[in-house]
């Protein structure tokens, strides 16, 4: 039983997403500046009632720039856990209920696939599949696929052998019916955790990739991509690194407590 300390973990780290989600939307329509509009007359400005979290060194407004990179992560970790998770049910259901060569024919493939870390991964696919937000959302996403396989062909293993799918299947319901019908309830709460912890992995990674300059391309704006281009200027203007910095730390905040309040 959970205790009301993890609930209140839960609790926490929803709001915080919550919070940063709105951001997210509200940058879909609305910024106080361009992104991407360039004032040098603003150039290096600090924390203002004009610039809440001060300009950039193009004198771009860096709370615009933040929501759009705010809206920008959402979306390519949205898309990728969306990407690992379909594909990773499908082959994890599959390969769980039915076994035989089947299994051993995808999970091997997986396992190698899984041998690589996400992020290792991921350079390879985008290496391929060349530069750009499409390419890192799919890139990112089949290097998700792994992780998610396993976790479901495990839980299906677990429960095709129950008394609750040996009785659906006497009264005739077909396999399709026990695979996604009868079973896929009740691993829900396992998939759930492991799709919030998707969320906190890709928020990562793709931060990592537009960090090292092979993610969100410009003029587009990115967290990762903000830090890059803050290292030069950590001295003379720190808060084009702090805010980039603490929304990326929000963010995973945000998805570690839910997933935390899930678990314990």
């Amino acid at each position: 039983m959970k205790s009301k300390y993890h609930n209140a973990y839960f609790m926490i780290g929803a709001g915080i997403t919550a919070v940063l989600a709105l951001l997210a939307l509200i940058g879909c329509f609305y910024t106080p500046y361009d992104p991407d509009a360039m004032n040098l007359a603003a150039k290096n400005t600090g924390i203002s009632w004009q610039h809440w979290m001060g300009c950039d060194n193009f004198g771009r407004d860096i709370f615009s720039r933040v929501m759009e990179g705010i809206r920008n992560t959402f979306f390519i970790s949205t898309a990728t856990v969306g990407i690992g998770t379909f594909f990773g049910l499908l082959i994890g259901a599959l390969t769980g209920y039915f076994g035989g060569l089947l299994d051993e024919v995808l999970m091997r493939v997986n396992d190698a696939l899984f041998s690589f870390p996400s992020i290792l991964l991921a350079l390879v696919m985008v290496s391929l599949l060349g530069m750009g937000t499409v390419n890192v959302t799919l890139a990112l996403g089949i290097a998700f696929i792994p992780s998610f396989a396993r976790i479901v062909r495990s839980e299906y293993m677990k429960q095709k052998g129950l008394d609750y799918v040996t009785s659906a299947r006497l009264m005739g319901a077909s396999h399709f019916r026990v695979i996604f019908i009868h079973i896929l309830p009740n691993i829900f709460p396992i998939l759930l955790s492991s799709i919030i912890i998707g969320f906190n992995n890709a928020v990562l990674a793709e931060a990592g990739l537009s960090y090292l300059g092979i993610g969100i391309q410009p003029p587009d704006a990115s967290l990762g991509r903000m830090l890059s281009e803050a290292q030069s200027f950590l001295f003379t203007i720190p808060w084009y690194a702090v805010f980039p910095g603490l929304m990326i730390v929000l963010m995973v905040l945000g998805f570690s407590m839910m997933s935390e309040g899930l678990n314990t």
